[in-house]
């Protein structure tokens, strides 16, 4: 599937914030807040996964 530039920029700033979470969430393995990052990590996926499809949607160059 051929993705246009601003569908790369998007996957990108999300993936950055999930990988952020998860390392806190690692780092601060006996803590609540690697509770919290985890869940906010997951919570990350799914908004990355609706913003990607709404954008392929609308986009010409990538839908």
């Amino acid at each position: 599937m051929k993705t246009c530039r601003r569908f790369a920029a998007i996957r990108e700033e999300y993936e950055r914030e999930i990988a952020f979470l998860n390392a806190h969430s690692k780092r601060h393995a006996s803590k609540p807040s690697a509770k919290s990052s985890a869940k906010h990590a997951a919570s990350a996926k799914a908004r990355m996964a609706r913003a990607l499809t709404g954008h392929v949607g609308r986009c010409p160059e990538c839908g």
